[in-house]
């Protein structure tokens, strides 16, 4: 009896405990490179073939949709511009001197000195010009939209990305004058196929910019596999604009595994060796373990356990366990 007595004053002067170690599913994590792409990534065309004689952007520069990024000017409208001008001005010339004689005409046919054919035809004279007139007018109309169509506008609210022409340069219908991103920012990284299957739609995601870590949501990933590696977007709040095709670390969920986890509070150092405390039924001893990376459980920092601990050890606080 003073043993069993002894015994139980021993263990019941042990200080509280924390819950015996168990296996901890944690998160396997995939380190790879993302791509900073702008969401809608469209090129300003050229709809007018001539000389660029005004360019007003560059690459950096913020434009919002519908704004004038450059002009440009064929000469050849000009002169098209001056012949429908002159082909008009005789027309209305022909077109006076018809109405005049159409006019005598129906005088005198009031007077019954010409016939009615006469005047049908006279006035037939008279339509006919203003029908050339009209057709003159449409495309002097042509030529004035081909005119306005010279200046180039920014098609979306963003960023120039790309301007690969100079001004002076010649333009081509179609050609690319400057090429806007907007509508925002995502991350496109590509994954080993190897991990397609543990990639989900709403998963979250950890990257570093060199700023701190931030968090995302992974957006979609793409049915099409390409060079063996798969293509997901990840969307991130407040992700910059300012270089579009920048690298970012992103660590991915690529499956889970078990773990012994301990607070990094109850492991202490000696001599270069990594300690626990454990509850025995002698006392609390030290026992040497080897410390693997660190995971944050519930906003408390948990240290895997590689080697060292099985589960249902009772752990003690580094603090409440002697030194001696």
């Amino acid at each position: 009896m003073p043993l069993l007595r002894a015994l139980l004053l021993a263990t019941f002067a042990l200080p509280a405990l924390a819950d015996p170690v168990t296996p901890t599913a944690i998160t396997e994590w995939k380190a790879v490179y993302g791509t900073v792409e702008a969401r809608d990534r469209i090129p300003a065309r050229a709809r007018l073939g001539g000389t660029l004689v005004e360019l007003s952007v560059t690459e950096g520069d913020e434009v919002t949709a519908g704004q004038e990024l450059a002009r440009i000017v064929d000469d050849k409208l000009d002169f098209q511009r001056a012949a429908l001008a002159a082909q008009s001005k005789a027309l209305s010339a022909q077109l006076a001197n018809a109405e005049s004689d159409l006019k005598r005409g129906e005088e005198l046919l009031a007077n019954g000195v010409t016939t009615t054919q006469r005047v049908d035809a006279l006035r037939t004279q008279v339509d006919v010009l203003k029908g050339q007139i009209a057709a003159l007018d449409a495309q002097s109309q042509v030529i004035d939209q081909q005119s306005r169509e010279g200046v180039v506008l920014a098609p979306v609210a963003g960023r120039v990305l790309d301007v690969p022409v100079t001004k002076g340069a010649v333009a081509m219908p179609g050609e690319v004058v400057a090429v806007v991103g907007g509508g925002g920012t995502y991350l496109r990284i590509a994954v080993p196929e190897r991990h397609a299957a543990s990639l989900a739609e709403g998963d979250k995601i950890r990257l570093s910019n060199g700023m701190g870590d931030r968090e995302g949501r992974l957006a979609r990933v793409y049915p099409l596999i390409e060079g063996g590696r798969v293509v997901a977007d990840v969307e991130v709040e407040g992700l910059p604009d300012t270089h579009i095709g920048a690298r970012m670390l992103v660590r991915l969920p690529v499956g889970e595994r078990e773990a012994l986890l301990v607070p990094a509070s109850a492991i202490s150092t000696r001599a270069g060796l990594d300690f626990v405390g454990l509850r025995t039924a002698g006392g609390t001893v030290l026992r040497a373990i080897i410390a693997g990376g660190v995971h944050e459980v519930d906003g408390v920092a948990m240290v895997e356990v590689i080697s060292g601990l099985v589960a249902g050890d009772d752990v003690v606080p580094a603090a409440e366990v002697s030194h001696d």
